[in-house]
């Protein structure tokens, strides 16, 4: 198995450090960071080595993760670029930043590039990652870095147009649902149940709901129409999110969240 170095360790680059640990040694694994206590900690937590430099990174490792923000990717990719083109074979460059496209990482160095939007969720082996190659990228190279990132959770290879819009929907999206469990427990506080209780309660609401889609293959407004009763209590909620434009808002919110995704590229 190949060795892979992570430049940033984030949230997102150390929970697809740690799914990489499950599958690789990790001695094979290494990272870098502008912060040199958070790389170490990071390091130490998986197992991993750390370098000193994002050069290094480049010289030696096979998968190379850009774990950075969007807006200072230009810099790393700048500082790298010279050590990759003068290797042979090229290394994968795994990108994370959010509406950076791969033409646009290749303007800057021509080498195999994919693109991946995780979510926060792969930090405990439930994320969504949507993965995009390059043409350069061989079938044998992709299918290994999907192993690596199996243990942060499902992997989904789609086609790059549609790659802004899965950071607004399953990258953004989990931003969305923690709002909606906290407005759920809010109600029934409001209604009088305990704090604690009423989040407890809403948690499960919606992993159950979720579970229903996701193991029944029932489209979601069929299962809606399983718990609405003519004249009901779920019709009567229901009547106040559409008062509120609830599936409209929650539209624009994915639609606003790719719209940035598009300005950071």
């Amino acid at each position: 198995m190949s060795a892979i170095a992570f430049i940033g360790c984030g949230n997102m680059g150390f929970a697809l450090m740690k799914a990489a640990a499950r599958v690789i040694k990790p001695e094979n694994i290494f990272l870098t960071d502008a912060d040199s206590e958070k790389a170490h900690n990071a390091a130490v937590s998986a197992g991993a080595k750390t370098l000193k430099t994002n050069i290094e990174a480049a010289q030696m490792c096979d998968f190379i993760f850009l774990a950075v923000k969007p807006q200072v990717l230009d810099q790393v990719l700048a500082e790298i670029t010279p050590a990759i083109e003068k290797r042979n074979p090229s290394p994968v460059l795994v990108s994370m930043a959010a509406g950076w496209s791969i033409a646009r990482i290749q303007s800057y160095v021509k080498t195999p590039v994919v693109r991946i939007m995780p979510n926060t969720p792969s930090l405990i082996g439930k994320g969504m990652i949507a993965m995009s190659v390059s043409q350069e990228v061989s079938q044998q190279k992709a299918e290994e870095l999907k192993t690596l990132l199996n243990g942060a959770g499902l992997v989904d290879i789609i086609d790059e147009r549609f790659m802004n819009a899965v950071t607004g929907l399953s990258g953004s999206g989990p931003a969305f649902v923690y709002l909606f469990i906290e407005a759920l427990a809010d109600g029934a506080v409001h209604s009088g149940m305990p704090k604690d209780k009423a989040l407890y309660y809403a948690v499960q609401t919606v992993t159950g709901a979720a579970a229903m889609v996701q193991e029944t293959g029932k489209q979601p407004g069929e299962l809606k129409d399983m718990v609405t009763s003519p004249g009901g209590t779920t019709l009567a909620g229901i009547a106040a999110l559409e008062n509120g434009a609830f599936r409209s808002t929650v539209m624009k919110a994915v639609e606003a969240a790719k719209k940035r995704a598009e300005e950071l590229g």
